[in-house]
């Protein structure tokens, strides 16, 4: 194996965005689905081919640079959660010229001070009007399985609520897997709402929910990349439900008894005996020793000149074991 630089982090590249809102001219909208947005025509319009919507050209406020977005139509979008920690916290505040305050909850980073929202409004800061505190800002970086290219996408959302799930969610996985290993998730854009002071507040929460495994197998420890991909065994049940082989055609085909019994061995081993096609695959056996037994009496040589050698056979079709009938019990 190669080296690496032990003073740079190891990180991949970003992709794009996951957003439960988008901009329409200078207004930000809510958005009840996600919103794919990326440098990258290609993402995009695989992202619009699995989740709907339609791609356009799209340029972020207060940004020159042009991207890529498709508002979709999917709530619910499958992601695999990558190994190592891929969730950062904080309450932050921005401008236009960049972030004025970014706090754990406790000290205000860019100051070293306590929290300036809590010492000014309490508790309950986060009820405050948008602007005048910080936003609760949780960034969870993960792989869409079904986009190509190797890199994270980034599910960003600012709401006080989904913070503690996203937080609670995230290191109950780790603990079970040491954050090594990927995890397969659902990320839900799930309606809410709340009554505060008398009044309605209506809301979407980004949820980030188990996919195709239990508790139990998220815990146990670091799964398979192929158990995170496939958690549901779709690939094994739709081999299980692959159309069935044409065994008559193959007993059709059959020179021998034995190829006969070839057929039979594999319908048995398959589970799709039936009392008719043990039937018809006997019937054919006994047409082949027939013609094998006639071919016996009125021997003809091959193409060196050389006749058959005298060959006793007791693969009597009667004497097969007895087969069940669909549903009919244990006999096999």
């Amino acid at each position: 194996m190669g080296s690496r630089l032990l003073n740079i982090q190891r990180r991949t590249a970003e992709h794009g965005r996951l957003r439960t809102g988008y901009t329409q001219g200078n207004k930000p909208v809510r958005s009840a689905t996600w919103v794919i947005t990326s440098h990258s025509e290609e993402h995009v319009r695989t992202a619009a081919s699995l989740w709907g919507g339609e791609p356009e050209k799209w340029k972020p406020r207060n940004s020159t640079i042009s991207q890529w977005r498709v508002i979709t139509k999917a709530a619910s979008i499958e992601a695999l959660i990558t190994p190592g920690d891929p969730l950062n916290q904080y309450n932050e505040m921005w401008s236009a010229g960049g972030c004025q305050r970014r706090c754990d909850g406790e000290t205000e980073l860019l100051t070293r001070q306590p929290c300036l929202c809590a010492r000014q409004f309490g508790e309950d800061w986060h009820t405050q009007p948008k602007g005048r505190v910080c936003s609760t800002t949780s960034r969870l970086n993960v792989m869409l399985p079904d986009l190509s290219g190797m890199g994270m996408w980034r599910a960003e959302t600012h709401s006080f609520y989904a913070a503690s799930e996203w937080g609670g969610m995230v290191d109950m996985v780790l603990a079970g897997t040491d954050g090594r290993g990927f995890v397969p998730v659902t990320l839900r854009i799930e309606p809410r709402q709340v009554v505060r002071e008398g009044k309605t507040k209506k809301f979407p929460v980004v949820v980030v929910e188990l996919r195709g495994v239990t508790p139990r197998q998220a815990l146990a420890g670091p799964m398979t990349a192929a158990t995170a991909l496939d958690p549901t065994g779709a690939r094994a049940v739709a081999a299980i439900e692959a159309p069935r082989p044409d065994y008559l055609a193959d007993a059709d085909g059959a020179l021998t008894v034995d190829d006969v019994q070839d057929v039979y061995r594999a319908a048995n081993a398959a589970g799709h005996l039936t009392d008719d096609l043990v039937a018809k695959l006997a019937s054919r056996a006994k047409e082949l020793k027939a013609e094998a037994e006639e071919q016996g009496r009125n021997p003809e040589p091959d193409e060196d000149g050389a006749y058959p050698a005298e060959v006793v056979e007791d693969d009597d079709p009667a004497g097969w074991p007895e087969v069940a009938a669909p549903g009919s019990g244990a006999r096999r």
